[in-house]
C-alpha cells in the first residue's frame, strides 16, 4: 500500500545520498511575515533541463525570510535533497490532504461525531518533520493530529476508524480524533497545552535511558501562553532534555487572531534563556532543513531548543467553526493562491523536471484510492463491544479489584 510505504520512505532516506550527477538548482521558494500573516512562492530558475534520475543530489537555496534565530546560530540556506526525497514529501502532504479530505466529508455525513481537528493547509509541518527525524525519534501533540499519525506509520484505515468510534481504530474505537497514536508518536492530546510537559518527560525518558533521540513537543499559539508550557521549559532546560518545543503557529487560536492574544508574536523567542528558531512552515523542504537543526542540536547536549513553525489552516478550528467570522474569504483565498504547501512543492517538482503534470495525477490517483480503501474498511469495522469500557484503564497487572462505571449500580470487576 502506498501510504504505508511512503511513511517508511521518509524516515529511511532522512540524509540525501550522493551521486555522481549533482544538479545546482536554486529556487528561492516561500518567504513569510508573521506580522502580516502572508507568504509568497519566489519565482524558480532552473540550470539543467536534462532528464532526472532517482539518485541525482539537487542543492536549494532559500531566502532568509524562511528562518529566525534567537541566541543561536542560523540555519544553513542550502539544503540538498534526491528526487526520491522530493517526491516523497510531495506524496505525503498529498496523502495528508486526501486523509482530512475524507474526515471532512464522512464528519458532514454525520459518520465522524464530536470533536475534529483537521490540519488542511498545515501538511507540510508533519510531512517535513517526519523526512528529518527517525522512527526511534518521538513525537507528541495536540489535537490537530491525524497527519502526524500518518507519517508516523500509522494506516489511513485505522486513523479514520477511530475517528469514527470503530474496532480497527488505533485506539480501538474508544479514543476518536484528539487520541490516536502510533509507534513513538504520543497522541493526539485532548486537553490544550496538556502534552508540553509530556513530551518533556518522555525527553526525560530517553535521557535517563540512554536512548540516541529526542521528542519534537508541539503546540499551538492558543497554548503558548499557558503556564505549563513555560514550567516545562524551565525543567527541559535545569536537566538539558533533549526536547524541541515547537509552536505550531497557525495565526488564530480558536477564533482569536495571534496579535489579539499574545503580547508578543515572537514564539521563538519565548524560551528566553532557551535558544530558538522559526522557520517558514509553509515549505516542506524548510521545515525539513530546520527540524535537522533542532534535532542536532537536541542530540548534542545543547539542551532544549524552542521552534515556531509559522503555516496556516483553511479550514475553522473544528469541524464545529465555519472559520469565516473572525477572517474573511478573501484572506483564505489568498492564502490558497500563494502559501499553499502542497502547490508550491508541486511547482518546485515541476520546474526541475522531476515530475511531470500526468505523473502527480497518477499519484495523486492512487492516494486517492488508497484513502477510499481506507474509508471503505473503516465503516466495515464494528462498534466496539461495550465491555471494552473497561480495559486498558489500567496496566495489566494493576487493576483495582473493581471499576465503577457512570452509574452506582454499574460495577466492573476484575
Amino acid at each position: 500500500m502506498m501510504l504505508s510505504a511512503l511513511s517508511r520512505s521518509l524516515r529511511t532516506s532522512r540524509y540525501p545520498t550522493q551521486a555522481s550527477s549533482v544538479r545546482r538548482l536554486i529556487r528561492p521558494t516561500l518567504s513569510s511575515s508573521q506580522s502580516s500573516s502572508r507568504a509568497f512562492f519566489a519565482a524558480a530558475a532552473r540550470t539543467f533541463a536534462t532528464e532526472a534520475s532517482s539518485d541525482d543530489v539537487y542543492t536549494f537555496e532559500f531566502p532568509e525570510t524562511h528562518f529566525a534565530m534567537h541566541n543561536c546560530e542560523p540555519v544553513p540556506l542550502k539544503t540538498t535533497a534526491t528526487k526520491d526525497e522530493l517526491i516523497d514529501l510531495y506524496k505525503m502532504m498529498v496523502s495528508i490532504r486526501h486523509l482530512e479530505t475524507a474526515c471532512d466529508q464522512l464528519y458532514k455525513s454525520k459518520m465522524i461525531r464530536g470533536f475534529c481537528h483537521l490540519s488542511t493547509g498545515q501538511e507540510a509541518v508533519a510531512a517535513g518533520m517526519e523526512a528529518a527525524i527517525t522512527k526511534e525519534d518521538a513525537i507528541i501533540t495536540a489535537y490537530r493530529c491525524h497527519g502526524f499519525a500518518l507519517t508516523r506509520g500509522q494506516s489511513a484505515t485505522a486513523i479514520i476508524a477511530e475517528l469514527m468510534g470503530r474496532k480497527a481504530g488505533s485506539s480501538k474505537g474508544k479514543g476518536g480524533s484528539m487520541h490516536i497514536f502510533a509507534n513513538e508518536f504520543y497522541g493526539g492530546n485532548g486537553i490544550v497545552g496538556a502534552q508540553v510537559p509530556l513530551g518533556a518527560g518522555i525527553a526525560l525518558a530517553q535521557q535517563y535511558q540512554g536512548k540516541n533521540a529526542m521528542t519534537f513537543s508541539l503546540y499551538g499559539d492558543g497554548a503558548s501562553n499557558q503556564g505549563q508550557v513555560f514550567e516545562a521549559y524551565n525543567m527541559a532546560k535545569l536537566w538539558n532534555l533533549p526536547c524541541v518545543f515547537v509552536c505550531e503557529n497557525n495565526m488564530y487560536g480558536m477564533g482569536t487572531s495571534a496579535h489579539r492574544s499574545s503580547a508578543s508574536t515572537k514564539y521563538y523567542t519565548r524560551g528566553d534563556y532557551i535558544p530558538g528558531i522559526r522557520v517558514n512552515g509553509r515549505d516542506a523542504l524548510a521545515v525539513r532543513e530546520g527540524c535537522r537543526y533542532a534535532r542536532e542540536w537536541a542530540l548534542s547536549g545543547k539542551g532544549p531548543l524552542v521552534m515556531e513553525m509559522v503555516t496556516y489552516r483553511y479550514g475553522g478550528h473544528s469541524m464545529s467553526d465555519p472559520g469565516t467570522t473572525y477572517r474573511t474569504r478573501d484572506e483564505i483565498a489568498h492564502m490558497r493562491s500563494t502559501s499553499d504547501p502542497i502547490t508550491g512543492h508541486k511547482e518546485r517538482l515541476l520546474e526541475h523536471g522531476l515530475l511531470t503534470n500526468e505523473e502527480m495525477k497518477k499519484i495523486e490517483k492512487e492516494i486517492r484510492a488508497d484513502i477510499e480503501k481506507a474509508v471503505a474498511e473503516a465503516k466495515a469495522s464494528p462498534e466496539p463491544d461495550v465491555a471494552e469500557l473497561y480495559t486498558e484503564v489500567y496496566c495489566k497487572g494493576t487493576e483495582p479489584p473493581f471499576l465503577r462505571g457512570t452509574t452506582p449500580d454499574e460495577i466492573h470487576r476484575f
